[in-house]
């Protein structure tokens, strides 16, 4: 599980004046943000991507997916993945986790990513009229799989009025 917070650098593809995205402001940026698309490549090389709801817990992005989709079938086969997020717009701040992702097993590890999914969605996953009503218990039952992606580099892209890259690199856990 990740410990420790990431190195942080401007990119070259900065503005003259920029300055690199605190990794606390990433972290608001993921906090904040409703959907989630993620990237796999399915077996034949092609790559995949769909619209996600995920939030930070255990120490990196999780999200939730049927052992049955596309999403699951690729990441079985291949482990990495990147998550992306952001603003949609010219403006603010998009944010990109590259990592591997795993499956995430114990009971009190998927209880603690259930309450954090709850906190952060709410009346969607705890109200019956919600989208996702169950998603919390579903998780905690293991009737989903929950994966957790451990980050190994990120990307903050902030836009206009001013263009900086910042990347975000997490030493390897042992």
């Amino acid at each position: 599980m990740l410990t420790s917070e990431p190195d942080v650098f401007l990119g070259p593809f900065s503005s003259p004046s920029a300055r690199a995205t605190p990794w606390e402001s990433a972290m608001a940026v993921i906090a904040e943000a409703e959907v989630f698309w993620l990237s796999t490549v399915r077996p034949d090389g092609r790559p995949h991507v769909t619209p996600l709801l995920a939030v930070w817990s255990l120490g990196g992005p999780c999200f939730t997916t049927g052992a049955q989709e596309r999403k699951a079938h690729n990441l079985e086969r291949n482990p990495r993945c990147v998550l992306t997020t952001g603003t949609n717009a010219l403006t603010g701040v998009d944010v990109v986790i590259e990592g591997a992702a795993h499956t995430v097993d114990g009971r009190p590890e998927r209880e603690q990513a259930a309450a954090d999914f709850e906190r952060k969605y709410g009346t969607h996953l705890t109200s019956p009229e919600g989208t996702w009503y169950g998603l919390g218990e579903a998780v905690v039952a293991g009737d989903v799989r929950l994966y957790r992606v451990e980050p190994a580099v990120g990307f903050a892209f902030g836009k206009l009025p001013t263009f900086s890259e910042t990347r975000y690199t997490w030493p390897r856990q042992r």
